[in-house]
């Protein structure tokens, strides 16, 4: 019975009450009684009735009087609300609808027509419900909608950020993990490799714009696809000047042998576009350094434009490294030779005096490798 209808029956009258009570709770309906208006209008506030039976004529406040509060209250505006009278059926419906009834029965109840009006209204207010219930969901479903649209485009806008210097895989991973504070101001040991066109200057100089831009997009191109099958993080892109990091912002086992295995197969894909662009008149070579060291990193930039970036020492030898190799060198410090393990083959080159480093730097040029592999990212 919890779950059957709720019918509030209202009438002065405690015979015409308990006739209409007796028959409704046969047929299966939860019945609730008020003998006046004030208490209708309360027990239809507390109890929430399914539909309403409600006499006519009550003292001191009419049936068309409780049918007016109860179509004040939004929420009862669709309740069924049948009046039952004995007066002048023609002049008392006109009353009754224009009060809010929806519905009229004269007394003497027609027992059989009284349940088959109350069936009819109450299935009508059911299918309400139901379409009022569907309606919550479906703005439930949209908010809940609006917010993973809202949610993803703000993770398409950090990925789209970020891999402007990680590989895409490393990207993901962040996005996924939904934690950007990797990326905060902190101090790593990393691997460092910087490369970039030799004779590019001289090339700019001289060359026509288009030439220039497609040499560079060529070279952005080739570059890019091998940093990102390697796991490279960019850290900075200038005209020809590349340098990408290993060991952050994801921590990576031998980032030296994973940086100089990125240096020789951009090696390997730089001779054939060399090659073809000194037949057409450049005179453009490639060479990389590498270096291994702590640096200070983190996001710089402002509002809408951030870029990830490496300080410190170990990061402006590798630079130093790429300007003194020549065309087809690959040179890497001793530090990041020594923890290579007899995994590359090299050519010593003593130690080198570079631009802004007080002492000599032991350096290496690489010839090829062993098999040797490099370890797995974390």
């Amino acid at each position: 019975m919890s779950g059957a209808e709720k019918i509030l029956v209202v009438d002065d009258t405690p015979m015409n009450v308990r006739v209409l009570e007796d028959l409704l709770t046969a047929k299966g309906y939860q019945v609730e009684t008020a003998s006046s208006g004030p208490e209708a209008l309360e027990k239809v506030a507390q109890w929430r009735p399914d539909m309403v039976l409600l006499d006519v004529v009550m003292p001191g406040m009419s049936g068309y009087e409780v049918c007016q509060q109860i179509r004040k209250d939004a929420a009862m505006r669709i309740l069924p609300v049948v009046m039952v009278t004995a007066l002048d059926p023609g002049e008392e419906r006109i009353k009754g609808l224009e009060a809010g009834a929806d519905d009229f029965l004269t007394k003497p109840v027609n027992q059989p027509e009284l349940v088959a009006r109350v069936r009819s209204l109450l299935r009508i207010k059911s299918l309400y419900d139901q379409v009022q219930a569907q309606a919550v969901k479906l703005s439930e479903w949209s908010a809940t909608l609006e917010t993973r649209i809202q949610e993803q485009v703000a993770q398409l806008d950090r990925l789209s950020r970020l891999r402007r210097f990680l590989s895409p895989q490393v990207a993901d991973l962040i996005v996924e993990a939904g934690d950007d504070s990797i990326l905060q101001s902190h101090r790593r040991e990393i691997a460092t490799l910087f490369c970039d066109l030799r004779g590019f200057t001289a090339f700019s100089e001289t060359g026509e714009p288009e030439e220039v831009m497609e040499v560079l997009q060529r070279y952005h191109e080739t570059m890019g696809r091998l940093i990102y099958e390697h796991d490279g993080a960019i850290d900075h892109r200038a005209g020809d000047g590349i340098m990408i990091i290993f060991n952050d912002p994801i921590p990576c086992d031998e980032p030296v042998l994973r940086a100089v295995r990125l240096a020789v197969a951009m090696r390997l894909a730089m001779h054939p576009l060399t090659e073809e662009w000194r037949k057409l008149g450049h005179d453009l070579g490639f060479g990389v350094g590498v270096s291994l060291g702590y640096a200070t990193l983190g996001m710089v930039g402002f509002e809408g434009r951030y870029d990830y970036t490496a300080n410190g020492s170990a990061v402006n030898l590798a630079a130093r490294l790429c300007d003194e190799a020549r065309d087809g060198q690959i040179l890497i410090s001793g530090r990041a030779h020594a923890t290579l393990d007899g995994a590359i083959e090299v050519e010593a080159l003593g130690s080198l005096e570079l631009k802004g480093f007080h002492r000599p730097i032991e350096t290496h040029s690489v010839v090829s490798f062993t098999d040797a592999e490099p370890g797995e990212c974390n």
